[in-house]
């Protein structure tokens, strides 16, 4: 998934129409009756009201009698059937829900489209009020006694589950808390996420006489013409402004929100219950953070340096960062050309893993025009087990368009292959979500920098990849930067838009460096980033990511005929295996300080290969 302000890839209005149409050529759209043939359909109601029935029944069955399941004759058979009828219930539940957000996602506008995914999110809530009893009556049971009974089959299955689902333990609450907490998520932060969308999706932008929605506009950002590039930003800046009392609004709620969910839980710091999601450990994030702060001088400042001498300035505007490099021809790659050429680099890594990315090309499972509506950037949606992932993207043909192809196949492939782990386990930290997708641009990357010729266009190239990898790892690190500091400050009070604009300006300043110019209007761009409304401190995963497959990267070239066996394995554990158990095989720890120093080492080596390139 892509996020804004550099991860998120711009799409540009009304890119499937007329001559850009011919010269993209038709674009895919998904096929969602693969989940169930309509909003109306019996097969959708009909999931609903077996869920619901199935969830009730469970609750009666099970609630009260984990424990004495547990210690009778034959406890771990007696769990493994609780748990496995568990698992299919979500199951079920996961596919409800992911249909309502897929059709959402088509057109956010659509107020019929938003009364179904609202309508689906409070009835699954609802239904899932059922099983909340489960997770917690089972992390009450005796440590000693679900270790024993995981030592034998059946139970030994769900080990790996088991033993994560005991990492909350410390956090969970009692029942009827855990219930309000869970049945008011939907008028709470559910409903907030929502009003960010639905406002984001109805702002419009007026550039250079043209009336545009968001992605357009950032999409102008990237634009040849320098013109267009500040006609968008100073756009941008208008209209964000003007609606920075209800941004400034919906911050503040829900970061109080979060401390009020945090403060009842135990948590000690800010971004702890995200580490815990990630399963991963506050000192390894540290440990990556504070590596990549430190390199600020001789990654993002250096690069930017260097970029501003190529455009014979003195500093950049903010909306020239992304700017495509002057005096290099842009041209529009079709469809066709840019699935050729990811498949055939993901099949130079492996025939299999092309295999498995084909599939969603050729059975719609790809949504790639840009139509009114349509949400922003690109995702893949893994759904569920018993179904298939879809991806979405905007694609307007652009050389980054295809990286975004690829970053996301990544994710779907990674889907693909966890699946078979089943609902409780497929899903895969965010630490380790990014590896496939990373990894799959890193494959697409280096395939077209090999068949590029010219010294201008190898130059473009690579420009392009060190500025994604500093809006990667740099760039990201910094939104978590100020994310740290938005939920700190706001534990002692509400935040004003003033202060928000000073921390936003403050974190980017000390990220982009001297040769960056953040004038007036950059300071309230922190307003349409989505991750902080929808998923806090989500962003450092990008960075972890990164890093990770820097160093991933750097083992695969070393021709180790073990890699791809290795690779599948970690892709194929999903959520059963800690970081440090998947690493290990390639040799690396993510808790060693020098782990992160590999993959920044890679952006470094590519600014010193762009320097030597200066004409």
């Amino acid at each position: 998934m892509r996020n804004g302000d550099g991860r998120h890839r711009p799409v540009h209005a009304n890119a499937t129409g007329g001559g850009a149409e011919k010269k993209l050529g038709a674009l895919p759209e998904w096929r969602l009756s693969d989940l169930y043939p309509g909003m109306d359909s019996a097969p959708y109601k009909a999931d609903l009201a077996e869920a619901e029935r199935e969830s009730a029944a469970f609750a009666a069955r099970y609630r009260g009698h984990l424990a004495s399941l547990a210690g009778g004759p034959d406890g771990g058979k007696a769990l493994f059937e609780a748990v496995r009828e568990y698992e299919k219930i979500e199951d079920r539940l996961g596919r409800v829900i992911s249909y309502a957000g897929l059709i959402y996602a088509t057109d956010t506008t659509n107020p019929a489209h938003g009364k179904f995914y609202s309508d689906a999110q409070e009835r699954v809530t609802t239904i899932s009020s059922d099983l909340l009893f489960f997770t917690l009556e089972l992390n009450r049971l005796d440590d000693a006694v679900v270790d024993k009974l995981c030592q034998s089959a059946p139970l030994d299955h769900y080990a790996p589950w088991l033993k994560d689902l005991r990492k909350d333990k410390p956090y969970q609450l009692e029942d009827r808390i855990e219930q309000v907490f869970h049945e008011k998520s939907v008028t709470g932060r559910g409903a907030w996420n929502r009003l960010f969308d639905e406002t984001m999706a109805s702002l419009r932008f007026e550039v250079d006489g043209e009336t545009l929605t968001l992605e357009p506009t950032l999409g102008r950002l990237q634009d040849a013409d320098g013109r267009k590039r500040k006609s968008a930003g100073e756009a941008l800046a208008k209209t964000l402004s003007e609606n920075l009392r209800l941004f400034t609004l919906i911050t503040n709620t829900l970061a109080k929100d979060k401390e009020i969910s945090d403060r009842w839980r135990g948590f000690q710091d800010v971004a702890d219950s995200r580490h815990l999601a990630n399963r991963v450990e506050r000192e390894v994030v540290d440990a990556m953070v504070t590596a990549i702060e430190a390199a600020h001088p001789r990654l993002s400042h250096r690069y930017y340096a260097l970029k501003t001498k190529w455009f014979g300035q003195k500093a950049l505007e903010f909306w020239d960062r992304n700017a495509p490099l002057p005096k290099v021809e842009q041209r529009t790659i079709p469809w066709e050309e840019a699935r050729d050429t990811v498949l055939d680099a993901y099949a130079g890594f492996s025939p299999e893993l092309a295999g498995i990315a084909r599939r969603f090309f050729d059975e719609g499972w790809i949504d790639a025009p840009v139509r009114p509506g349509k949400a922003p950037g690109a995702f893949a949606h893994p759904t569920v087990p018993s179904s298939h992932p879809y991806v979405m993207v905007n694609y307007l043909g652009k050389p980054r368009d295809v990286m975004t192809l690829a970053h996301e196949l990544g994710h779907g492939v990674h889907q693909v292959l966890a699946g078979p782990n089943g609902a409780l386990m497929a899903p895969t930290p965010l630490t380790l979500a990014e590896t496939a997708s990373v990894f799959g641009e890193m494959l697409t990357f280096r395939k077209i920098l090999a068949e590029t010729t010219g010294t201008a266009q190898c130059k473009a190239l690579l420009a392009s990849k060190v500025e994604d990898m500093i809006n990667t790892v740099v760039r990201q690190v910094a939104f978590y930067a100020f994310e740290r500091r938005v939920h700190t400050e706001r534990r002692t009070g509400e935040l004003t838009t003033e202060q928000l604009n000073g921390i936003w300006l403050d974190v980017q300043a000390k990220s982009l460096g001297p040769s960056i110019h953040l004038g007036p209007g950059y300071e309230v761009f922190w307003a349409y980033i989505p991750h902080f409304i929808h998923s806090p401190f989500y962003v450092y995963a990008y960075a972890f990511g990164d890093c990770l497959v820097n160093s991933l990267y750097g083992v695969y070239q070393k021709a180790d005929p073990r890699f791809v066996d290795h690779y599948f394995a970690l892709l194929k554990a999903g959520g059963t295996k800690h970081h440090g158990d998947l690493l290990a095989p390639f040799g690396l720890d993510a808790r060693d300080p020098a782990f992160w120093q590999i993959g920044l080492g890679v952006i470094d080596s590519m600014i010193t290969e762009l320097e030597g390139m200066e004409d």
